[in-house]
């Protein structure tokens, strides 16, 4: 079955997005709500760095993978096999708890003519990261970003996560990996190819 995607609009201005002034009241709040004192030393100038630490945690929402994936080279000496690039690290936010998801990413895709520049791949991982995510949603909007604005024969994304929602609250399982796949074109269609892009990525380090 196909994931579905859903692509946020990019926040401006005029949305309705609170003040700075606003964030760091919710801190505030919050730090209230634990229990602790936000007018105590330690914590006078909490709330500023949360709210400045959220804007880069979160910065994906600014950027569109379509602007980072724009440049594409069609030089290439007629190369039109697999693209793999794995290991991409990256941070996460669970959207139903805030806490990290720390994994990384495995990407791959088939030529059809055009390549991206091989650290477009990694900004793309990177965009989606800085998102209130579900890995689920996040493997699948790596491969449809690449799959629409490159157009190749095929894609591949595997990403390898922990997360901190199962290992620091509920179940309280640290350790436990989750792998989401998705695939696209060659790579959905035949099974060799898809076995193929496991080995590339099991095969070497």
């Amino acid at each position: 079955m196909d994931a579905i995607v859903k692509n946020f609009p990019l926040l401006d201005d005029t949305s309705g997005r609170p003040t700075q002034k606003e964030a760091e009241e919710a801190v505030r709040v919050l730090l209230r709500w634990a229990g602790d004192d936000p007018e105590r030393e330690g914590l006078k100038d909490t709330p500023a760095r949360v709210v400045k630490a959220y804007k880069e945690l979160f910065g994906g929402y600014e950027l569109a993978a379509e602007d980072v994936l724009g440049r594409t080279f069609e030089e290439v000496a007629g190369y039109d096999d697999m693209v793999l690039v794995k290991d991409i690290p990256f941070f996460s936010h669970c959207e139903h708890h805030m806490v990290p998801i720390i994994g990384k990413a495995h990407v791959a895709y088939m030529p059809n003519g055009r390549v991206l520049g091989l650290s477009k791949i990694a900004r793309v991982v990177d965009i989606y990261a800085r998102r209130l995510q579900t890995q689920e949603t996040m493997t699948a909007q790596i491969a449809k970003a690449i799959d629409e604005t490159l157009a190749p024969r095929g894609v591949a994304v595997m990403i390898e996560a922990e997360h901190m929602c199962m290992a620091m609250r509920g179940v309280q399982k640290q350790g436990s990996t989750t792998l989401t796949t998705t695939f696209t074109g060659s790579f959905q269609t035949d099974p060799a190819e898809q076995a193929r892009f496991m080995t590339m990525l099991r095969g070497f380090k």
